[in-house]
């Protein structure tokens, strides 16, 4: 789910995964392999992630809040 979330939160705002990896400081490979599951997101690049689109750290992961 997470990778999904990544993905699309990107197209949503029209930019290239370089553009992400700029922001992360990795290479555009590297990205994409976040994005597709291949390398697993630490910590530090979700909230980087989180606090570049302003949502979550548990939208990115695709969790949901409990209901009361």
């Amino acid at each position: 789910m997470i990778y999904e979330n990544i993905r699309n939160l990107r197209e949503d705002r029209d930019l290239k995964q370089k553009d992400l990896a700029a922001m992360l400081n990795v290479s555009q490979n590297t990205y994409s392999q976040y994005e597709t599951g291949v390398i697993e997101l630490t910590a530090s690049t979700l909230i980087k992630l989180a606090d570049f689109y302003d949502v979550s750290v548990d939208y990115l992961l695709g969790r949901k809040q409990a209901e009361k």
